[in-house]
């Protein structure tokens, strides 16, 4: 079957897209719904230098652990990165800068810029000067809020269960987790995906993310998607 909408596509082709120096936004808990293949084809490649935006650093050698154990980053936007010892001992030694932002301000900072808002009002963590640094606060009807700016990507790459020709998606349980909110917010997106139908092939009321958020799809490994039409 035809791909209609030139969006299903290969590991090789997409890694043309990334480049030293870029900011990188990830799906997934802990490793959980972080795409595999693009994160080794990153390695792979030799990418440095990245800025990377996601819920965690999930574990040394597991989900994006492995891009910050082998000191591709310079920064890290997350919640926290305690499950990976190796990203804490980079921070202390001054080799990743780490900007902390709680769990659910770091999600809805991520939406905002998936929907074109600069920023939102929260008082989460105004007295904690983790959470404050280098953030400005504004007064609204005598009450203090941080800004807290949207947070965009130049890439953002998430993880699904099932793809269309179109890109709309479907995920698998708690491999949902940030996926959907991540894969409004980058300039391009990218889904690896473990099985590809033809359009029209989703229940519409099963769809998590839209398929006009999604740029491009590559199968994961295990998965033809020349015999996914069959």
């Amino acid at each position: 079957m035809e791909n209609m909408f030139g969006k299903i596509t290969t590991l090789d082709k997409v890694m043309d897209l990334f480049h030293d120096g870029m900011t990188l936004m990830f799906g997934g808990f802990g490793g959980v719904g972080t795409p595999p293949d693009l994160i080794d084809g990153i390695l792979e490649k030799g990418i440095r230098n990245l800025t990377l935006i996601g819920n965690d650093t999930g574990f040394p050698h597991i989900g994006i652990g492995k891009i910050v154990s082998n000191e591709r980053a310079i920064k890290v936007i997350a919640s926290h990165i305690g499950s990976n010892p190796i990203a804490g001992k980079l921070m202390h030694e001054g080799k990743m800068e780490v900007e902390f932002s709680p769990q659910g301000i770091l999600a809805e900072r991520i939406r905002a810029g998936g929907v074109g808002l600069p920023g939102i009002l929260s008082d989460i963590g105004i007295d904690n000067e983790i959470v404050t640094k280098n953030k400005q606060k504004f007064t609204l009807k005598g009450k203090d809020y941080l800004i807290e700016s949207a947070l965009t990507a130049d890439i953002s790459i998430v993880y699904g269960k099932k793809a269309d020709e179109y890109g709309n998606l479907i995920y698998d349980k708690s491999a949902r987790n940030t996926n959907p909110l991540v894969a409004m917010a980058g300039e391009v997106t990218i889904a690896e995906v473990e099985e590809i139908v033809p359009l029209g092939m989703l229940n519409p009321e099963e769809i998590i993310t839209p398929g006009v958020f999604v740029d491009y799809v590559i199968p994961t490994k295990g998965v033809n998607w020349k015999w996914a039409w069959e």
